[in-house]
């Protein structure tokens, strides 16, 4: 991802979502539930994830995949802008979209599993 229009444009391009505002920024949700935001660091936006998937992530990718300390303990990480890891932040965007997406939302995108 180049910035954040980049990650709502991708964001936005999955089934039903809508930008709303979440924490009083307009952010891409789903069933009124926000996935991921701007974030409060600059070159960076935050995605929501499990606990399990951040460690993975920190360990695999951290010149990617970071956090602070307002993110500790809370299922959400930092993303970098103008990493080469595009199709894996693009996996966990779809992963977040599914973890919030409604049964039917989820089969109608072709997505009965989770990506």
């Amino acid at each position: 991802m180049n910035d954040w229009d980049d990650a709502v444009a991708y964001a936005c391009s999955l089934p039903d979502v809508v930008m709303e505002k979440w924490w009083g920024t307009p952010c891409p949700k789903i069933n009124g539930k926000g996935f991921m935001s701007p974030g409060r660091e600059p070159e960076s936006f935050a995605l929501s994830v499990t606990h399990p998937e951040k460690q993975v992530l920190f360990e695999t990718d951290p010149e990617t995949f970071w956090q602070t300390d307002h993110y500790h303990n809370y299922p959400m990480l930092l993303i970098r802008y103008g990493t080469s890891a595009r199709e894996r932040i693009e996996l966990y965007i779809q992963r977040a979209w599914w973890d919030r997406a409604k049964k039917p939302q989820r089969l109608a995108a072709g997505m009965a599993e989770r990506p």
